[in-house]
């Protein structure tokens, strides 16, 4: 059976679980990293130590076939070398380029990708001149999410939605890209208050990316396992508020 393991520091990445269960058949091994949240407020140099030491203790665990940098920020603050075992996920930029009308694209990204090097630079490699890019920090959406309220307070949820992107309207934006995997959970909050905007999700091209790594690993079944650094109580009650049932193991 194919094995795939997917981290990220909080529950955020646990939106790309299913869109690669319809891709494909394999055990994903989720670890929610809560000892090292939020990413999105790290530096680079603190990123790469946490990352590599948690590549490696995920490698000497599970032994994976694939493992998944669910988060955005280290993927794009951090150089994964190619043609290893670990894939990053990327704002999907060429999608909004081939979506956009008004040549206004946005990035909802987390704070240190919004002001980094790193994120400019992509930008240039894959947005023609042409299309203007805004860049909007959320860190509080990203927040949002990982407390829980985007469930339990879904009104005052609207209201910071509203106050982070109204300031931006005037762009005429007509996509963004949710370059957070917390931010998926929110979409049905954001396409309700900005029905005009069209928001892509890079789920389904990791998917895609991922059942074409491993076509010939074929599986009858499907297997979900959680582990979790910090407070496992805590994460196991968020995880219930979700609709997800799957006991949680210290990591």
């Amino acid at each position: 059976m194919p094995k795939i393991v997917i981290f990220d520091s909080g529950l955020g990445s646990l939106s790309i679980i299913i869109p690669i269960q319809k891709k494909i058949r394999s055990e994903i091994i989720y670890f929610a990293d809560q000892d090292n949240f939020p990413y999105g407020t790290r530096s680079v140099s603190q990123l790469k130590k946490i990352i590599e030491q948690t590549i490696k203790k995920l490698k000497k665990r599970f032994d994976p076939d694939i493992i998944i940098l669910g988060s955005n920020t280290p993927s794009l603050l951090l150089d994964i070398p190619k043609r290893s075992k670990i894939i990053g996920i990327y704002p999907p930029l060429r999608e909004a380029v081939k979506t956009t009308r008004t040549k206004t694209i946005a990035i909802l990204a987390t704070k240190s990708v919004i002001e980094s090097n790193k994120l400019t630079n992509y930008i240039k490699k894959n947005v023609p001149r042409k299309i203007k890019v805004i860049k909007i920090n959320a860190s509080p959406l990203v927040e949002l999410v990982e407390s829980g309220k985007f469930i339990s307070e879904a009104k005052f949820c609207e209201k910071e939605i509203r106050n982070i992107l109204k300031p931006f309207l005037k762009e005429k934006i007509d996509v963004a890209t949710l370059s957070s995997t917390h931010l998926p959970f929110l979409l049905p909050l954001l396409q309700k208050n900005f029905p005009k905007i069209a928001f892509l999700d890079p789920a389904d091209m990791i998917a895609d990316q991922i059942s074409k790594v491993l076509r010939y690993r074929k599986s009858q079944v499907r297997k979900l396992r959680i582990f979790a650094s910090g407070d496992i109580l805590a994460f196991q009650k968020k995880l219930r508020k979700i609709g997800i049932r799957n006991n949680v193991v210290s990591l």
